[in-house]
């Protein structure tokens, strides 16, 4: 039996008609036994309801009628992608690209997008343009620590003092490290690390680091992040919170969109059931809106990381039946979520199998009181792989700890294991809404160095090679180890192996190592690299090269 949210999206494009534009997936099974707040989508909450209802609008008529001062459209133009931000005035200022819907050539305008700056007192709009940045389409657009403003753009990017302007266009270099990128250079999205250095992730789900956000951007990953399954994904976007690393990735053609999660935005959890399915633009009075495509999700963050609300850019029917002066077109929707509550783990030492209580406070935030907002009863605690099909540690007593609140939980159940890098609450307020929270857990190493290594250059003697390391973490590394070995008969032969120094956020080194000749000039090899660090899981890097040419 298919999940039922496959069978919500099925009847919703067999209802518009446009059921043939897509790839049904199969659910993995185990996915009809999620609990509510097991699934990204369950964080979608009614959409606000603001001006008037109507149907004086464009678009076909299973988006009308609407509320056409959610996010922001007109008759005049049509608008795709782009984030928002809070600003120190007070204003929500958004950044989206657009094109002349009465172009010849319709949706597909789209490559002679413009960038605006638009700005709205309510975070869920309606927006305003301001002003111009310039020539670009699907920005994201984010801040430098030393105050400047980046809007980035498929192929290029625009930086500014202001959001006002004047605006400087240029291009980011990027260094693939001896390795493959995943489906090329767009698509970019991107995470500012503690430090203010970036984390980016480009639409094929590979992991880059840049130390500014505009020096180069360099490619860690081998391969790509994404889930292990049939999928054709684009629409990655990344964030931070004050606990974690969010992705979530869109399978266009399959209608599902996944949730992951990460420890340092390198190794990544693919989390079970839809990050979100069409169907979900519903509003406060019952109004549904079945928009057709929902692409270039975006969130909007408050001052922990966590999101508030997603964007998105949507469409009314398939692309090329969007023509000029037609009454089809694009725009941007802003759906509210459910935040994330603030919780912190109590106990000092790890927590595994066999704790007998875990302390966990939840904090009081405004609209939000924990001492007589929460149904106890319905809580569970632990790793989210028991706590997202309704197991996991329930609570046992409570402590008021001034306008704060401690659960304290039946260690019973949590599922914790080396493998977990957050616990996970999920529960009921009194009223039955949804109420969730990650948590770090104590003894887990959070910021830590990320070493990485490409490929050995050998030299032509065949006696000697030279490897290129680099720390891309936020702090200095301690000396670790490098070994170097190729596969031969299925059988992993080492050949050489040295020690990596000291290094301090993105320093590099080069280390020479002597090897025994094993390699036939011309022959290619596969080529293994292995860095072992204390308390930390070995880093492989494999590819296969031609060690001696001819």
């Amino acid at each position: 039996m298919k999940n039922k949210y496959a069978i919500i999206l099925v009847l919703c494009f067999m209802a518009s008609g446009l059921y043939a534009q897509i790839t049904e997936r199969e659910r993995p099974k185990e996915w009809d036994s999620l609990i509510d707040g097991g699934r990204f989508v369950d964080r979608f909450l009614p959409m606000h309801v603001q001006g008037a209802l109507t149907d004086d609008a464009w678009g076909a008529n299973y988006v009308l009628p609407r509320y056409t001062d959610n996010g922001i459209e007109d008759n005049t133009w049509s608008y795709w992608g782009g984030n928002a931000k809070l600003g120190k005035d007070g204003n929500y200022h958004l950044i989206v690209c657009r094109w002349r819907e009465d172009s010849e050539k319709g949706h597909y305008e789209w490559p002679n997008s413009i960038v605006v700056h638009a700005v709205s007192k309510n975070p869920f709009g309606p927006y305003k343009v301001k002003n111009t940045v310039g020539y670009g389409h699907n920005p994201e657009f984010f801040q430098l620590k030393d105050g400047r403003f980046v809007v980035y753009v498929i192929g290029s990017y625009y930086i500014s003092n202001s959001l006002d302007g004047p605006w400087e266009k240029k291009k980011f270099k990027f260094n693939k490290r001896d390795r493959k990128i995943p489906e090329g250079l767009s698509n970019l999205t991107f995470a500012k690390r503690e430090d203010g250095s970036f984390l980016m992730i480009c639409r094929g789900g590979g992991v880059w680091f840049s130390q500014t956000g505009v020096s180069p951007y360099n490619l860690v990953s081998d391969g790509s992040v994404y889930p292990p399954y049939d999928g054709e994904y684009e629409d990655p976007v990344v964030w931070r919170t004050n606990v974690q690393y969010h992705m979530i990735v869109n399978d266009w053609k399959g209608r599902i969109a996944y949730h992951l999660r990460s420890k340092n935005g390198v190794n990544w959890k693919v989390e079970p059931g839809e990050a979100y399915i069409p169907g979900i633009s519903v509003y406060e009075d019952g109004t549904k809106v079945d928009w057709y495509k929902f692409e270039r999700i975006k969130v909007l963050q408050d001052k922990y990381g966590r999101a508030t609300q997603a964007h998105f850019a949507v469409i009314d029917t398939i692309k090329g039946e969007d023509k000029g002066s037609d009454r089809h077109s694009s725009k941007q929707i802003i759906i509210p979520l459910t935040k994330g509550r603030l919780l912190t783990i109590l106990n000092k030492k790890t927590i595994t199998k066999s704790t007998k209580k875990i302390k966990v406070e939840i904090a009081a935030e405004d609209g939000f009181d924990p001492h007589t907002d929460i149904d106890i009863n319905s809580l569970r605690f632990g790793a989210s792989e028991v706590v997202n099909y309704g197991k996991g540690s329930s609570v046992v007593k409570t402590i008021k700890r001034g306008k704060n609140l401690q659960l304290i939980f039946d260690g019973q159940g949590n599922g914790l294991t080396k493998d977990n890098f957050v616990a996970k609450l999920t529960g009921k307020t009194k009223d039955g809404k949804l109420l969730f929270g990650y948590a770090r857990l104590p003894k887990v190493v959070y910021i830590e160095p990320i070493r990485s290594a490409r490929m050995p250059v050998f030299a032509e003697n065949g006696s000697n090679m030279e490897i290129e390391v680099e720390n891309f973490g936020q702090i200095p590394s301690k000396p670790s180890k490098i070994k170097v070995s190729y596969i031969n008969n299925n059988k992993e032969i080492e050949i050489s192996s040295g020690t990596i120094p000291k290094l301090a956020p993105f320093q590099k080194t080069s280390l020479k190592l002597n090897y025994k000749n094993v390699f036939q000039k011309g022959v290619s090899y596969p080529i293994i690299v292995t860095i072992n660090s204390p308390n930390q899981n070995p880093v492989i890097f494999k590819k296969t090269i031609i060690p001696l040419a001819e």
